[in-house]
């Protein structure tokens, strides 16, 4: 059968081999240190959290004692595989928002740190979401205002690198913190990135990774998008406080880190598979960040100059890229209904309006976390004739995109891409089919 015949069964296809590349099951067991003198406390936090806590229980030896606590997503704890017995508890908590949970998970890793030693090993299992649902406020700061300025950042447009410097700076574990904490023992960080360049110190605003970043950034970063914060912590903030562990602090000397899973790799993995059905294949970048809109303008102009330079093609093109792209919520009217989507559907109005039903131009936008902001969808499909099956449909794309409402548009056309949660995360997967 020719995979072409389908392009929209095609590239979910590709979508679920760049998922498979990132599961903890299949790349956890190739980093892991040997068991220690000491007892080995497990902690983590992120959207892969429980299936990185399975796999290590599936590979760390029997006989080898080990405990500990992750904290992920609600909803994205995987099934216990058939006879692996439990020795890591995994909570949930919320995400994007943290709530009470994610304080609770905070405050009882925190709490497990004390009383370590040089003999022992603490295995930190992270990934993308950590942030929210590792939460444990510095002083001054209450869950309900974490909960405000963790809003009104997602909403600013701010990029994650951004998010996370404040974050760190208003948090007692991250920005190196947890590591501190665990100080004389070694700590081994096995981490799945979700962010552009793979900087360990971004992934889940970096909980055992010294920080570069200062309480003036943070200050800076908050001003930039007046973002208020109580008097008394903008006064620490201030004074620097607040400051984060820095490089070349002794407390980190026996740790490391490893990457189980990187967007590269996962965008490598469905570039072979396409290659492999006979599409001629490029990855455009895998950490392509910007607003999503925009982005998806600029791949769309791409898609039409491949489509003119068709002629020196002999086969299918496929078009891959990664990253994190962003999405500034437009204020709206009083009383007008908000819209509801993500980056990746933000993606697909973007490419969507910029093609104009260009012909012989499929896309898939989707994140590989298995969730679209805080909807129940992964992303959405964009095909030739979108645009004038929206219009069949009595929508207009222009006012969806003003409302940021993809989740409106692709699902009147049954065009979200709906998989659950997929117990990884490498960030946005974006894959475009010209033919």
């Amino acid at each position: 059968m020719n995979p072409i015949a389908d392009p929209r069964a095609l590239l979910e296809r590709l979508f679920r081999v760049a998922v498979r590349r990132a599961q903890p099951s299949e790349t956890l067991a190739a980093h892991l240190p040997p068991a220690p003198k000491g007892r080995t406390l497990v902690l983590g936090a992120g959207k892969a959290a429980g299936a990185m806590a399975h796999a290590l229980e599936a590979a760390w030896p029997e006989g080898a004692p080990m405990s500990g606590l992750v904290v992920t997503r609600y909803g994205h704890t995987p099934p216990r595989p058939k006879g692996l017995p439990e020795r890591i508890e995994i909570m949930e908590a919320s995400h994007p928002v943290p709530d009470e949970a994610s304080r609770t998970a905070a405050v009882r890793i925190h709490a497990m740190t004390r009383g370590l030693c040089e003999d022992d090993l603490v295995v930190c299992l992270i990934s993308g979401g950590g942030s929210a649902l590792l939460t444990l406020p510095v002083a001054g700061l209450d869950l309900a205002d974490k909960q405000r300025i963790n809003k009104e950042l997602l909403e600013s447009g701010a990029d994650i690198r951004e998010m996370n410097c404040v974050r760190k700076h208003l948090s007692r574990l991250k920005g190196g913190q947890l590591a501190a904490a665990c100080w004389p023992a070694q700590v081994v960080t096995l981490a799945i990135s979700d962010v552009p360049g793979d900087d360990v110190s971004v992934i889940a605003s970096g909980p055992t990774v010294e920080d570069a970043t200062s309480c003036r950034d943070a200050l800076d970063i908050l001003a930039r998008y007046s973002i208020a914060v109580p008097e008394a912590v903008h006064a620490a903030l201030a004074e620097g406080k607040l400051e984060t562990p820095k490089p070349g602090d002794k407390r980190f000397a026996r740790n490391s880190v490893h990457l189980i899973a990187t967007p590269h790799e996962s965008l490598l993995a469905a570039a072979e598979e396409a290659r492999r059905l006979g599409m001629e294949t490029r990855i455009l970048s895998d950490d392509i960040e910007g607003e999503s809109r925009e982005v998806g303008k600029v791949h769309a102009a791409l898609a039409r100059y491949a489509l003119r330079d068709g002629n020196s093609r002999t086969s299918p093109l496929l078009l891959l890229s990664g990253g994190e792209t962003t999405v500034t919520v437009r204020s709206q009217p009083a009383g007008s209904l908000r819209g509801r989507g993500g980056r990746a559907g933000e993606f697909c109005m973007g490419l969507a309006h910029a093609l104009q039903g260009e012909p012989g131009v499929w896309a898939l936008a989707a994140d590989t976390d298995g969730i679209d902001g805080v909807e129940d969808n992964a992303g959405a499909f964009v095909m030739p004739d979108t645009i004038a099956r929206g219009r069949g449909a009595g929508l207009t794309l222009a006012d969806h995109l003003e409302r940021n409402d993809a989740y409106g548009y692709f699902s009147a056309l049954g065009d979200l891409f709906v998989t659950g949660p997929t117990h990884t995360n490498v960030n946005d997967f974006r894959a475009l089919l010209i033919l």
